[in-house]
C-alpha cells in the first residue's frame, strides 16, 4: 500500500542509536554502525524518531511499504518479557545502559540540550500579549534554535513564520524578543564561528515544511554575509516563493535597512 513512512539516510546518520531508543514500536536496529529500517510493518509513520536525530538524516516519505501491523507490535514486544514479566533489556536498552556508565556523553550521541522542545506559554503563542509591568517576555518559541541543531522537520515549522538570526544580533539589537522572535521561529547560527555552510540544511527546512514567510537578520559584518547568502541559496535552491526580508544590525545595535 501507498503510506508515509520514515527514510533514513545512511550516509547523514552517524549511529547513535537515539532513533531506535524512539522507536516504541521496534522498526529500527543499528547495524554496521548505521540505523536501518529492518521492520517496515513494524513502522507506524508518526516519526517520533525523527526529532530524535541529531544529524538530520531522517526524514519521511510516501512509498509503497506494507501496512502497520499492530498486533505483530504487540506480539513482538511480548515476546521480550519471561514468564515471570520480569523484562528483557533489549538491544537498544543495553546500548543505552552502557552510553550512562561512560564518564561523559559526546555531544553527537545526543546530548540533552537538544533534546526538541516546543513551548505553549501564552506570552509566546500570543501575538498580542502585551510586556507585563515592564518585565522583559521571552519570545523564544521552541528548542533547540541552533541551525546546527535543530531537526530539519519537526512540528514548530509547520506554518511557521521563520526567522533566520545571526547569533550576535540578540546582543546588540536590546529589543530582539519584541520585534523580531515575537510570533516565529527562530533559528540561529554563526557560520564563521560554526564553519559550516547552512544552505542545504535551511533548504530542507523551507523545502520540506509549510514555512509562511521568512525574516533573516544579520549584523553588518562581512562574515554574516556567509548567513544571508545561505538563507537566500536555500529560498532558491527550495523551489518556493515564500515572502521574505533582510534586515542588517549595526554593531551599536541599531537597524541599518
Amino acid at each position: 500500500m501507498l503510506r508515509k513512512i520514515i527514510h533514513i539516510d545512511e550516509e547523514k546518520c552517524n549511529g547513535c542509536g537515539l532513533c531506535a531508543e524512539a522507536c516504541h514500536e521496534g522498526a529500527i536496529d543499528i547495524i554496521d554502525g548505521k540505523a536501518k529500517l529492518v521492520r517496515e510493518n513494524f513502522c507506524d509513520g508518526f516519526g517520533d524518531c525523527l526529532p530524535k536525530c541529531p544529524t538530520g538524516a531522517i526524514t519521511f516519505e510516501k512509498r509503497e511499504a506494507p501496512e502497520y501491523d499492530e498486533a505483530a507490535v504487540k506480539r513482538a514486544k511480548g515476546a521480550a518479557r519471561p514468564a515471570e514479566g520480569r523484562s528483557v533489556p533489549t538491544e537498544v536498552e543495553r546500548r543505552k545502559k552502557a552510553m550512562n556508565e561512560m564518564n561523559h556523553e559526546h555531544h553527537e550521541e545526543g546530548c540533552p540540550g537538544s533534546r526538541m522542545m516546543q513551548f505553549r506559554r501564552e506570552e509566546i503563542m500570543q501575538e498580542e500579549q502585551p510586556v507585563l509591568a515592564g518585565r522583559p517576555v521571552s519570545r523564544l518559541a521552541q528548542w533547540p534554535c541552533q541551525i546546527k541543531l535543530v531537526p530539519t522537520q519537526a512540528p514548530f515549522f509547520d506554518g511557521a513564520k521563520l526567522l533566520i538570526a545571526a547569533d550576535c544580533t540578540a546582543y546588540a539589537y536590546a529589543n530582539m524578543h519584541e520585534d523580531f522572535m515575537r510570533g516565529n521561529v527562530t533559528i540561529i547560527g554563526c557560520p564563521k564561528l560554526d564553519g559550516v555552510d547552512y544552505t542545504e540544511k535551511l533548504t530542507a527546512i523551507i523545502r520540506d515544511n509549510d514555512i509562511k514567510s521568512v525574516t533573516i537578520v544579520r549584523m553588518e559584518v562581512p562574515c554574516c554575509g556567509g548567513l544571508q547568502r545561505a538563507a537566500e541559496n536555500a529560498l532558491r535552491n527550495s523551489g518556493k516563493f515564500i515572502p521574505w526580508q533582510v534586515v542588517t544590525i549595526s554593531r551599536d545595535g541599531q537597524i541599518l535597512d
